[in-house]
């Protein structure tokens, strides 16, 4: 079975997303370690081959879609640019390896690595340990906000089997975003395939200014600000 051709997203105007093909379901919490930040198991979510996740943030049952979205009256209207990921990214360039992003941050920081993040990796790449670095920093960003390319201008990427995880972030006491992987088609609520990537995070609590991506949100923007996070 070619499970990127038969998993979608569907979302519903004003209502949850619609998740068809049996995509396997998982929950993670954001963990930092040091100077680095891990995912780690969460519980187990009940699996099925359709099922609905819910949008707005008001769900008592999430990450299961309750109807939440009818009672308090959600606008779920889709503002992100439809613009495809190198067309709207901004190139950073190192000595042994290119860097694309794009700002569209979930706030994962799964970037983080032990001798620093993404970006000052990139510029450090003619060091083999930077670069390699790099390229895991880039590759695990849930957002899809950087990928890391070689200098041929191929995109260095890990290959991730579809599913959804669904983030939660207790050190920020915030639900995040839920981190699609492995190619799976998302169609806006009036019919239109957003560009198929292999990782991007999904806004789950309503607020996102990019819907239907994330935009960190989820999080205070106080607490943003105190991590030197642009709001």
């Amino acid at each position: 079975m070619n499970h990127e051709r038969t998993c979608k997203i569907k979302i519903v105007e004003n209502g949850p997303y619609i998740v068809t093909g049996s995509v396997p379901l998982y929950e993670k919490n954001i963990v930092s370690k040091g100077k680095i930040t891990e995912l780690e198991d969460g519980r187990e979510l009940h699996q099925a081959e359709k099922y609905a996740l819910c949008r707005c943030g008001k769900s008592e049952n999430a990450p299961f879609c309750d109807g939440a979205h009818i009672k308090v009256g959600f606008n779920g209207v889709e503002k992100a640019s439809r613009e495809k990921f190198e067309d709207r990214a901004v190139r950073i360039e190192g000595p042994n390896l290119d860097l694309l992003d794009d700002h569209r941050c979930a706030y994962a920081r799964l970037c983080h690595k032990k001798d620093g993040k993404a970006w000052r990796l990139t510029k450090k790449s003619d060091n083999p340990e930077f670069r390699e670095e790099a390229i895991i920093a880039a590759s695990e960003c849930p957002a899809g906000r950087i990928v890391a390319y070689d200098k041929t201008g191929k995109a260095i990427e890990t290959e991730y089997e579809p599913s959804i995880e669904i983030l939660q972030d207790p050190e920020q006491q915030a639900k995040a975003s839920l981190s699609v992987k492995g190619n799976i088609p998302i169609e806006s609520a009036e019919g239109f395939i957003y560009e198929i990537r292999n990782r991007v995070t999904l806004c789950r609590c309503g607020k996102s200014k990019i819907k239907p991506f994330c935009d960190a949100s989820h999080i205070d923007a106080d607490r943003l600000k105190a991590a030197g996070f642009d709001v």
